[in-house]
C-alpha cells in the first residue's frame, strides 16, 4: 500500500507538472532560453499545490521542458513603441497585451543637451546591450562628431531625482516611473542631467475632463484596468512576492499595473492643480468623485482608490476654498470612500468591501501584494498563503469584465485620452501649484 502511495503521489506530482507547464508555457521557456534551467518557481507551485514539504522527484532531471515542434512556435513579432513614451493614438487604441520580455520595442533614450537616439531592443535585454546600441547610434549621429566614451545608463525623473543602472540589469523599461526617462551619458556628466523641459514647466489652462461625462471616463477607466490586469500572469504575482525586485525575470505586467496605480493618482492631482477657476476647479472635484463611485460600482478597485488617494494628495488636499465650495452629499461620499482607504487594523474596512463582492473584480493591487507579503511573513506556513494568492486571483477573473463596445467619436477620444494620461509626477511641482491657486493666508 505504501509503494502504491508513492506511485499515485508521484503522478500527482507530474500531473500538475503538466498542467502548470501548459498554463505558463510561453514564461518558461523564455526563461529557459535565456537562462539554460528550469525556474526555481517550479517546484514551489507543485508542493504548493500538493501541500507537501518536499518532491518525491526531481523535477529539474525530467524533460518536461522540451515542447514540440508546434508549441516552440513563436507569436508573430512586432514591435511596439515605449509605453508612454511615444505619444501615438493608434497603438493607445488596441486591446493591451501581455508582454513578455523576448518583445521587441522602440525606445528613446536622451544625451545631456536632450537630444535622443531611438533604439530597437528586447523589452528584457540588459543594460550592457542598450548601451552598445545607443553607442553604436551616436557613433553615426551628425548631432555627435565626437566619439562617445565610457557610457553609463542612468534614469532621471522629472523632479531630478537619478538612479544608475548597472551594466547587468536587466529590464530596465518597466522600473521607469510615469514620467521618468533614460539617458547615455559619461560618468563625469551625471551631475549635469537635467529633467526633460516639458517635464519641469507647467502652463495653466481648462481640463478635458470639462467636456466628457463621468460614465464616459469611468468606463474606459474600468477597460484599460481590466485589460492591464488581465496581462499579469499569476507567475508574476508568486515572483513579485517571493523575490520582488530580485526575482531572475521581472514581473513585467504586474509592474505596469502598479505604475498605473501611481499616474491616475497623479493625474487627479494634476487637472485639479491646473485648473485656475475656483468654479471649474470644484466641478471637477465632483467630477471625480463620481468617477471614483462609478468605478467603485462597476467593482474597479483600483481606479476608485487611485482616484481617492489622488484626491488625499496633500496639494489637492490643502485647498481650503475648494473643498468648502463642495456640495455636502458629495463631502459625505467621498468621507465613507476615504473610510474605506483607511490602513487601520490591516486595511480592515477594504478586506470587508471586497470580500464582499461577487467576480469580476479589480483588486488595488499594490494592497494585495501588500496583504500578501504580511502574510508570508509571519505565517510558516507559506505554500498554503501562495496557493490562497493564486486561488483568489483566478477568482477575481473567473468570469469577463462587461465592456462598452461604444465606437463614437467622443468614445474614442476619451479612450485615447484615459490611456495616455498627461501628468505632473513632482509632488514639489503640485505643491508650488496648489500654494499659487490658493495661498495659505487666503
Amino acid at each position: 500500500d505504501g509503494a502504491m502511495d508513492g506511485v499515485q503521489r508521484k503522478k500527482a506530482v507530474l500531473s500538475v507538472a503538466f498542467r502548470y507547464l501548459d498554463t505558463y508555457r510561453e514564461l518558461l521557456q523564455e526563461e529557459g532560453e535565456r537562462n539554460n534551467s528550469f525556474p526555481k518557481v517550479t517546484p514551489v507551485v507543485i508542493a504548493t499545490v500538493l501541500q507537501v514539504k518536499t518532491l518525491p522527484c526531481n523535477l529539474q532531471e525530467l524533460s518536461l521542458v522540451h515542447l514540440c515542434d508546434e508549441e516552440k512556435e513563436t507569436r508573430k513579432k512586432q514591435v511596439r513603441p515605449l509605453f508612454r513614451h511615444f505619444r501615438r493614438i493608434d497603438a493607445c487604441l488596441q486591446p493591451r497585451e501581455a508582454f513578455r520580455g523576448s518583445d521587441e520595442i522602440f525606445c528613446r533614450v536622451y544625451t545631456p543637451d536632450h537630444s535622443y537616439v531611438t533604439i530597437r531592443s528586447r523589452l528584457s535585454c540588459r543594460v550592457g546591450e542598450i548601451l552598445a546600441l545607443v553607442r553604436e547610434k551616436l557613433q553615426y549621429s551628425e548631432d555627435q562628431p565626437v566619439q562617445p566614451g565610457n557610457l553609463i545608463l542612468v534614469a532621471v525623473t522629472s523632479a531630478g531625482e537619478k538612479a544608475v543602472f548597472r551594466p547587468s540589469d536587466e529590464a530596465v523599461f518597466t522600473t521607469l516611473g510615469v514620467n521618468t526617462h533614460l539617458f547615455a551619458c559619461e560618468p563625469s556628466e551625471l551631475d549635469s542631467l537635467l529633467p526633460l523641459p516639458e517635464e519641469i514647466h507647467w502652463s495653466p489652462g481648462d481640463s478635458k475632463l470639462h467636456d466628457m461625462s463621468a460614465e464616459e471616463v469611468a468606463n474606459q477607466l474600468v477597460a484599460f484596468d481590466w485589460e492591464l490586469f488581465s496581462c499579469v500572469h499569476e507567475v508574476e504575482f508568486m515572483c513579485y512576492v517571493f523575490h520582488g525586485e530580485q526575482a531572475r525575470w521581472r514581473p513585467l505586467n504586474l509592474e505596469l499595473v502598479l505604475q498605473r496605480c501611481s499616474e491616475v493618482q497623479h493625474w487627479v492631482a494634476t487637472e485639479i492643480l491646473q485648473c485656475q477657476s475656483l468654479p471649474k476647479r470644484i466641478q471637477l472635484l465632483r467630477k471625480f468623485i463620481k468617477i471614483s463611485a462609478l468605478c467603485k460600482q462597476q467593482q474597479d478597485l483600483l481606479s476608485f482608490l487611485a482616484v481617492v488617494l489622488g484626491l488625499d494628495n496633500p496639494a489637492v488636499n490643502r485647498l481650503r476654498l475648494t473643498w468648502e465650495g463642495l456640495p455636502g452629499k458629495f463631502k459625505k461620499q467621498f468621507q465613507q470612500f476615504e473610510s474605506i482607504a483607511d490602513p487601520s487594523r490591516n486595511h480592515k474596512s477594504y478586506r470587508d468591501l471586497i470580500t464582499s463582492l461577487r467576480p469580476p473584480l479589480i483588486p488595488f493591487t499594490p494592497l494585495l501584494l501588500k496583504v500578501f507579503f504580511k502574510t508570508l511573513h509571519v505565517n510558516i506556513f507559506f505554500q498554503h498563503k501562495v496557493a490562497e494568492m493564486v486561488r483568489t486571483i483566478r477568482r477575481y477573473r473567473s468570469s469577463q469584465l462587461a465592456m462598452d463596445t461604444e465606437t463614437s467619436p467622443s468614445h474614442l477620444q476619451t479612450k485615447a485620452y484615459v490611456r495616455q494620461l498627461q501628468v505632473i509626477d513632482n509632488q514639489n511641482l503640485l505643491f508650488e501649484m496648489s500654494c499659487k491657486l490658493e495661498p495659505k493666508d487666503t
